[in-house]
């Protein structure tokens, strides 16, 4: 599912029109994006999902092509994790 596909099955539930469907999508995601860029705050939506900055240490890896060792610097990342509801949906509960 696409995001013109997301907002129109999102504007049909919710008995909205597509803009105002695609304006509360653009809302949730930047809102989202903003909380989680500050790092201090958790978004949990109940039952379905949260989203949380971590923080990624230094470390060394390996260049493939080379064999020769590369040190990544310490940085952050986004973890996503599925709620309750999400994961029974996933085994067809």
């Amino acid at each position: 599912m696409n995001r013109t596909e997301l907002v129109a099955a999102l504007a049909e539930r919710a008995e909205v029109t597509r803009k105002d469907a695609d304006a509360v999508l653009t809302a949730l995601a930047e809102t989202v994006g903003d909380v989680v860029a500050k790092g201090d705050e958790k978004v949990t939506i109940p039952g379905f999902l949260s989203f949380e900055r971590t923080h990624r240490a230094a470390r060394t890896a390996r260049n493939p092509q080379t064999g020769e060792p590369i040190e990544i610097p310490a940085g952050h990342s986004v973890k996503v994790t599925a709620g309750s509801k999400l994961k029974d949906a996933a085994k067809g509960k």
